[in-house]
């Protein structure tokens, strides 16, 4: 935006001011609208002719980008929640219920990952290797054959 008002002032003044380039170029709809700005008089012939000029990039304010990186990211966050009333707030009947951030194992429960058994394996442990391919194979049915061939494989090199 601001290139385009650069150019079209340098074009304003080559030709002595904004009447003297639009007379030029009566065509040329951003001069018209350049002088709509400038001396605040609506242009018939824009109205009629280019009526989406009244839109114009021509007719903002310049953006100051140093203003906007004034405010810190927590003052945007803030105002956008004040302005907006996003925030979530329990209800007053609601029970009191803990949020977990890391699940909770039993003793009894294994981790199982196809990396824990070839840990297993390398340390020699063959059995515990082909039990943890055992329950990959039914916690994922769709690789069963896989895990089906590699516990076939452990057994056939004990």
């Amino acid at each position: 935006m601001g290139e385009l008002k650069e150019f079209l002032s340098g074009a304003v003044a080559a030709r002595g001011g904004l009447d003297a380039a639009v007379m030029a170029a009566p065509w040329f709809m951003p001069l018209r609208v350049m002088r709509e700005v400038a001396m605040q008089v609506p242009d018939p012939l824009v109205r009629m002719l280019a009526p989406w000029r009244a839109e114009s990039s021509l007719r903002r304010d310049e953006v100051d980008a140093a203003a906007l990186t004034k405010r810190s990211s927590e003052e945007i966050i803030d105002t956008f929640l004040q302005e907006r009333d996003l925030r979530i707030v329990a209800r007053e009947d609601a029970p009191d219920v803990e949020v977990r951030l890391q699940p909770e194992l039993d003793e009894d429960d294994e981790i199982v990952s196809e990396e824990l058994a070839r840990i297993y394996l390398a340390q020699g442990l063959r059995e515990r290797a082909a039990a943890i391919y055992r329950k990959l194979s039914l916690l994922n049915p769709e690789k069963s054959v896989y895990f089906a061939e590699l516990i076939r494989n452990i057994e056939n090199n004990n």
